[in-house]
This record gives structure tokens, C-alpha cells and sequence, in this order.
């Protein structure tokens, strides 16, 4: 009489087993499927920041077509193609990413970005004025500052890169747009403090040391800024000195800072000997 019950029992436990296990596949198959998420998540940022932009570029191509509904991995590709200096082709891509139904804001910004890097000026301003004004961003701002400059609108261009400045926590690189706006109006002062001002918070970056010399060379303040510099990036700013002070006619001066240039670091900046070997015949010419 115990048979049958011993029977049902083994039957029941492994009717119990099979059930157990088909739990622990699915739930395998949905952990395994999160981690390959996780996995092309990280890959995605991976081919977006520290990838070759050509390999980017391939990579989101062919997820795009194998995945022609995802969004994200058009934004993907659309950025990969900016980043490989083929803003024209992202401004196509932005075009129809912002116009979809998923298209947001800072799709619009995206590609008014893409337009200006495509010389499209007109364009992106456009763009731009599509915007809700309820969305305030570092990008959006610095967009429209930059818009506003090449307008020569400067009133408001001053007031979007202030904007811009106080929405973003690295602002090195707006501060040396709104210095290099200044220079170009004449305003060789303010263009000055703004130059040094961005070097406070980067002071690796060259081309602000750069055109802070040249701000400072338009006023005839031809001695280097107190700044960081290696010996080689010293003996190119003292080329830059040099140049615009035989620009605004002071040869001695120019001459005396293009010596100090090839002594400063002659094996590295050969540009400053040429320079100074044709003022030198020009000099002896008479």
C-alpha cells in the first residue's frame, strides 16, 4: 500500500524539479540578457569617447541597420559621424532623429551643432529658434552665443556666453570662445581678462595661452604672461609676440623676441629662425 504513495510522491517531486528548473532558465535567460545590455551599453560609450571616430562610425552603421527602430544607437552614430569631421552627414541624421517622435530638445541642439560645424550658419540658427526656451543648457547657450557672434550681435552674444558660463562646471573652453569674440570686436582688454580667466580653470589648454598673447600684443604688452608653459610652448608664444609686434611696426622689439625664441628652444620651433633670418636680410636690404 506504500508503493503508490512512494510513486505519486517521487512523481510529484519531480513535476516540482521541472517546474524549479524552468524558473532558474528563464531567469538566467533574463540575467543574461541584462548583462548583454549592460555589456553593448558600455561598449556604445566606449566607441563614443575613447574609440577611433572611423571605427565608431562602422560600429553604429552596422547597429543602426541590424536595429533601424533604436534611437539611441542613431544618436550613437550620429555623434561618431561629428566626431569623425563629417558633421554633414550627422546633420542629416540629426535631422531625422530630432523630427521623429522620439526626438527631443537636445536632439535639435545636436543638430544645430552639426550645421554650424558644416558652415550652415543660417541653419543652426534656425534651429535654434525652434527650441522651447524652457530649455536652458551649457550646449544650448553656447550655441546660440557663438550664432549671435558670427551675426556680429554682440550684445547678445555677451549675454548667452554669460549664460553659458554659469551653466556648466568647466568652463575653460566658453570663457576662451567669449575672449576670442572680444578680440575679433577690438575690445583687446576684456578679451585679455577672459583669456586669462579661462587658463584659471585649464591651464593646460594652448590655444588660450596663445590668443591671451595675442590680446595682449594688440595692447603692446609684449612681455609673456604669468602662466604655466613648457619651453617649447614658450618659444611659440614668444613667436606669436614677435609677429604681431612687427605687424604693428615694432621691429626692434619683434626681432629682439624672435632671438629669444630660437634660444628659448631652438631644436623645437624652427619657425621662429626662418622668421628671423628674413627679417634679417630684409633688415640688410635696407
Amino acid at each position: 500500500m506504500r508503493h503508490p504513495i512512494l510513486i505519486s510522491l517521487c512523481i510529484a517531486g519531480t513535476v516540482g524539479l521541472a517546474g524549479c528548473n524552468r524558473n532558474t532558465d528563464a531567469d538566467v535567460k533574463r540575467a543574461m540578457k541584462s548583462v548583454n545590455v549592460i555589456d553593448e551599453s558600455n561598449l556604445n560609450d566606449v566607441m563614443l569617447t575613447v574609440g577611433d571616430p572611423n571605427e565608431s562610425v562602422s560600429y553604429f552603421a552596422k547597429a543602426v541597420a541590424e536595429n533601424p527602430d533604436r534611437i539611441d544607437l542613431k544618436r550613437g552614430l550620429a555623434k561618431s559621424l561629428v566626431r569623425a569631421k563629417k558633421p554633414t552627414e550627422a546633420a542629416v541624421l540629426w535631422a531625422q532623429i530630432a523630427a521623429s517622435p522620439e526626438g527631443t530638445p537636445d536632439d535639435q541642439v545636436q543638430l544645430a551643432d552639426a550645421y554650424i560645424r558644416s558652415n550652415e550658419w543660417a541653419k543652426a540658427e534656425a534651429t535654434l529658434n525652434t527650441i522651447p526656451p524652457t530649455h536652458e543648457t551649457f550646449e544650448r547657450y553656447r550655441l546660440e552665443a557663438m550664432v549671435a557672434d558670427a551675426n556680429k550681435k554682440w550684445q547678445k552674444a555677451d549675454s548667452f556666453y554669460e549664460t553659458a558660463f554659469g551653466l556648466t562646471t568647466k568652463p575653460a573652453g566658453v570663457l576662451n570662445n567669449w575672449g576670442y569674440s572680444k578680440l575679433t570686436r577690438g575690445d583687446y582688454p576684456g578679451a585679455e581678462k577672459l583669456f586669462a580667466e579661462s587658463l584659471t580653470y585649464d591651464g593646460s589648454v594652448f590655444t588660450a595661452k596663445n590668443n591671451l598673447v595675442l590680446a595682449r600684443a594688440a595692447q603692446r604688452k609684449y612681455d609673456m604672461p604669468i602662466v604655466n608653459m613648457t619651453q617649447e610652448e614658450r618659444s611659440q608664444l614668444l613667436y606669436t609676440a614677435a609677429l604681431s609686434a612687427i605687424k604693428q611696426g615694432d621691429v626692434t622689439t619683434g626681432k629682439g623676441l624672435l632671438e629669444d625664441a630660437v634660444e628659448t628652444s631652438p631644436r623645437y620651433f624652427e619657425q621662429a629662425t626662418r622668421a628671423l633670418e628674413a627679417l634679417n636680410a630684409q633688415v640688410a636690404k635696407g
